[in-house]
């Protein structure tokens, strides 16, 4: 609706340090009480331990929830990280609750965006657009689209900045560093300060849309011609550091998808799939946000995508090598499974330090969808029974070891990734062969589809 009545984002530093100083301290004070719980059965321990995790991370979802900005952010991409250790019934609830931190973004009043407009342009909104309509057409953590049209007739996306938002960033990420110790004690392998460090790289160059413009740019230069890939061009006349205006795409919404018939859906999710891929692996670009307001499946059948703000250049050959860790997962190749993961930076020290045996059982039970070649329909069920089957496999040698391992930052975006589009082809249920289409587009595999089929022909035309 249109006026005031949504308030933008909490602002001022001292507000956003005192929301993240309170998790810190009270996670901080459910820890100490953890060293001298010694109560019960190392299974009740283990389960207390859990309920602790769970209440930080409750706590961490109420601040963040109101922060927007690279607080917001930061717990979004949270939400696809593994939790070593807990019941599957905590698992699942802290996924819930950290995903709602993308799903649940309140809109902010047309009177405060109208003014972004206004001096980002210049004049008063009225004169550059035909029409804008005050209610967003999306909201998200760092700003809101709105619907509008040009005076040549051409429909547009208006990507308006939170008024505010580009300070609260440069706020948070100096913030975020006092849940440091709260992230060491909750994935002890991972290394926070490289971690932290990328999250800030990449929010901050998030906040400026005309580098995101050139994002875009570029991705529709790569996807152009596609035979079921679109992206929507952009108006670099009307496009500043906070405002971002691209062509309107109609379409029908992730929700309606999974409504549609099954060859539907398949179709969909393996353009999915496909798209941020391919992206990766030919463009070598990882794209850091697959979420599912960001495509729409539109009437002639291509799938498009927007939304390119979150992203990080790979080095050459990075998808390839990640290609040799799934090879030696699907082969059950023990040895070279820690020999590319220790070269990707996921397990740190010598070899020795790792036993082979009980990665690859953590490894197969969380990827257990892709290590057949058969045809396999996911189900919203399915998010979750890599957390079961893993909790199936594990003892406490393998929660001990996986308590070691980090994330190498220039995976963040990765796992980030490959976590919510496992996600969207469960909640779809959609069908494919997932071992052979992850050879295909992760190893380089020849096409095991009339998708992949289509695809190297334009590739095979666009070389040409």
């Amino acid at each position: 609706m249109a006026g005031g009545s949504r308030r933008p984002p909490v602002s001022g530093r001292v507000a956003r340090t005192a929301r993240l100083g309170r998790v810190a301290a009270g996670g901080a004070a459910r820890w100490a009480g953890d060293r001298f719980d010694g109560r019960g059965s190392d299974e009740e321990r283990q389960r207390r331990r859990g309920d602790r995790v769970v209440a930080t991370i409750d706590s961490l979802v109420d601040q963040l929830s109101v922060m927007r900005g690279a607080a917001m952010k930061a717990g979004q991409v949270l939400s696809t990280v593994e939790f070593p250790g807990l019941e599957p019934d905590q698992a699942e609830y802290l996924k819930s609750r950290l995903a709602s931190l993308r799903d649940n973004v309140p809109a902010v009043g047309w009177d405060e965006m109208h003014g972004v407009l206004a001096e980002q342009w210049g004049e008063d909104p009225g004169r550059v657009l035909a029409s804008i309509e005050p209610e967003p057409a999306a909201a998200a953590s760092i700003g809101q689209v709105h619907r509008a049209r040009g005076h040549d007739g051409v429909e547009l996306a208006i990507k308006i900045q939170y008024p505010g938002i580009a300070d609260a960033v440069v706020s948070d990420m100096r913030n975020l560093r006092l849940l440091s110790p709260l992230l060491r004690r909750l994935m002890p392998g991972l290394d926070v300060k490289e971690v932290l460090a990328e999250l800030a790289e990449r929010i901050t160059e998030e906040c400026d849309y005309e580098l995101e413009a050139a994002n875009h740019r570029r991705l529709a230069r790569f996807w152009r011609r596609h035979p079921f890939v679109a992206v929507p061009g952009v108006d670099t006349a009307l496009s500043r550091r906070s405002v971002l205006v691209t062509e309107w795409v109609d379409g029908i919404g992730f929700e309606e998808v999974a409504e549609q018939p099954a060859a539907v859906r398949d179709r969909f999710a393996e353009i999915v799939y496909r798209f941020f891929y391919v992206t990766a692996a030919q463009l070598g670009v990882a794209l850091g946000d697959p979420h599912p307001g960001n495509y729409l499946l539109c009437a002639d059948g291509r799938v498009s995508f927007f939304d390119f703000g979150m992203v990080r250049d790979l080095p050459g050959d990075y998808l390839a090598r990640e290609g040799e860790v799934l090879r030696a997962i699907q082969e059950s190749d023990a040895p070279a499974l820690v020999a590319a993961m220790r070269e990707l930076g996921y397990l740190p020290g010598p070899s020795a330090e790792w036993d082979g045996a009980l990665l690859l059982g953590q490894m197969r039970a969380a990827g257990w969808w892709f290590v057949d070649d058969r045809p396999l329909r996911l189900s919203p069920e399915h998010v979750w029974r890599g957390t079961e089957s893993l909790r199936e496999e594990s003892g406490d040698q393998m929660i001990a070891q996986m308590r070691r391992m980090t994330l190498p930052p220039e995976a963040l975006l990765l796992r980030r990734m490959e976590g919510l589009l496992f996600q969207i082809a469960s909640t779809v249920r959609a069908e494919a062969a997932w071992g052979p289409l992850l050879r295909e587009l992760v190893q380089g595999g020849p096409p095991v589809s009339e998708l992949g089929v289509e695809h190297a022909r334009w590739a095979a035309e666009r070389a040409g």
